[in-house]
């Protein structure tokens, strides 16, 4: 579900116009696609990597100088990507100065914040990092994610980007991609780090697959608004296929809003589908048990009478650090959750 991003990319507001002066001297300082490490030569020559717009991204050398989306951010990291991260845009900090969910382990005191939410990408400090590489998600096909439209084109003049699909495929497979940016970066896999993180991930995926064939109760991921409460569909958020691959009884809403993520249910019809659990959509932009307790309607569903709702990242780091705790916290739901409907 993506309430605050919807379903198409225009559903973002437009990058400000403000700091436009001197952008054109830094994009020609920087050149159309620069292609020096900037950070000192990298290892072994030429470098290139195909990303999931099957295109592919030639430099002279390893890039030593890469700005990513918060959470793409994170996931290299995960990985081992430590120093050549050198910015991020995206869901950052909080408000109160802590770390968003969405950066994970990473130190956000050590790396340059483009920006901490989507309009507020500044294309001027961006320029001024002088980037080899951008790296982002897609949710949909070659838009790329935080990165906005109205500045896109001068943004990837800057440098080379890669883009990985973040939907529409199952989580694991979506990892496996990461772990091949990574590697191809520098990271090593086997590290201990990285075969921890993997061997948990295993362990936690089948503890969820034997916790869904031993309690067989419907699970509806969802989140709420103001005015309105949505139901997930499981076909295309990569973390929800994955959960269903395991055999996780997932609702599959049967009207689904345009781009296929969600159904948009009024309060009062939220009670639509039958669900034993609920996955209640965890982003600080989303309305959280304590905010939906005021809500009648909520407060009827017999998954919340139960108290059987678990905590769901909508918005999954894509690393097997990262994953691992989303299958543990929905096996223990499931394992502990009884039939209500």
């Amino acid at each position: 579900m993506r309430t605050t991003r919807s379903v198409s990319l225009s559903r973002r507001g437009v990058l400000a116009a403000g700091g436009a002066v001197g952008i054109g001297a830094l994009l020609a300082a920087c050149g159309g696609g620069k292609e020096s490490g900037g950070a000192g030569g990298g290892k072994g020559g030429p470098w290139s990597f195909t990303d999931d717009r099957k295109q592919k991204v030639s430099l002279s050398e390893t890039p030593r100088r890469i700005v990513a989306f918060t959470g793409t951010a994170a996931a290299l990291h995960d990985f081992g990507i430590g120093d050549q991260i050198i910015g991020v845009f995206g869901p950052t900090k909080l408000g109160n100065g802590k770390p968003d969910p969405q950066a994970g382990d990473l130190d956000v005191d050590k790396v340059t914040i483009i920006g901490n939410a989507y309009n507020q990408f500044n294309v001027e400090k961006y320029a001024g990092l002088a980037p080899d590489l951008l790296v982002t998600n897609m949710y949909e096909p070659g838009a790329l994610w935080y990165v906005p439209d109205d500045s896109k084109d001068k943004i990837t003049k800057l440098a080379k980007s890669v883009a990985l699909t973040a939907s529409r495929k199952p989580l694991d497979q979506i990892i496996g991609r990461y772990a091949d940016l990574a590697a191809a970066l520098g990271a090593d896999l086997k590290a201990k780090k990285v075969t921890d993180a993997k061997a948990r991930f295993e362990q936690a995926a089948a503890r969820l697959r034997k916790a869904a064939a031993a309690h067989p109760v419907k699970v509806l991921a969802c989140s709420g608004s103001a005015d309105l409460f949505y139901a997930s569909n499981p076909g295309v958020n990569a973390d929800l296929m994955y959960f269903k691959s395991l055999g996780v009884d997932l609702i599959v809403p049967d009207h689904l809003d345009k781009g296929g993520y969600f159904e948009s249910l009024s309060w009062e019809n939220a009670d639509k589908y039958k669900a034993d659990v609920l996955l209640l959509d965890n982003r600080t932009a989303t309305l959280q048990p304590k905010d939906l307790a005021a809500k009648p309607s909520w407060t009827k569903l017999p998954a919340v009478k139960a108290g059987q709702i678990a905590p769901w990242s909508s918005e999954p780091r894509f690393s097997y650090a990262g994953a691992a705790p989303l299958l543990e916290s929905l096996a223990q739901a499931i394992e502990s959750a009884k039939k209500v409907n």
